[in-house]
């Protein structure tokens, strides 16, 4: 990757689905030399999909909360992995370090939605302790990485 991939990369992030003509305009190449780049940055695996942001408030999922997850004994992470899978508020599950064995991100509709995920991650084999931190307010949410141009050369 170099510089103008890294421009292609920062148009598409601000906008997936900004016309690749107004992408060509804006760093000064050919619309042809933008296809090719960004075809070259999906069948690498660098663009991995395009997709809609959808406001969780907007459709009434206005808690947020983070819930750390520790199992009796590794032998039961397939299942537990495999049940986190299956919940549509669970959006994000890390397998982690430090006290807990995985971080879960969920988003409900209310304390009651809240509750009912709680009761179903507790329910899975294996879950011994869990923990919630609830959020108030979200300062920062990136929904995706930015490349980080190294100044040793050109690329990204």
């Amino acid at each position: 990757m170099d510089r103008i991939d890294y421009q292609i990369l920062k148009c598409l992030k601000k906008n997936s689905r900004m016309k690749v003509s107004a992408i060509a305009q804006s760093i000064n190449l050919s619309v042809t030399a933008v296809i090719e780049r960004i075809k070259k940055l999906e069948n690498a695996g660098i663009i991995k999909q395009y997709t809609v942001i959808i406001d969780p408030e907007k459709i009434g999922k206005d808690i947020t909360s983070f819930i750390s997850v520790s199992l009796e004994h590794p032998k039961y992470n397939d299942e537990f992995i495999n049940m986190m899978n299956q919940n549509n508020d669970i959006l994000e599950c890390h397998y982690i370090t430090g006290n807990y064995d995985f971080l879960l991100k969920v988003i409900t509709g209310g304390s009651g939605s809240l509750e009912r995920v709680l009761t179903y991650i507790k329910s899975v084999k294996g879950v011994a302790l869990t923990r919630t931190l609830v959020v108030l307010s979200t300062v920062k949410n990136e929904i995706s990485v930015s490349p980080e141009i190294s100044l040793d050369n050109n690329s990204v």
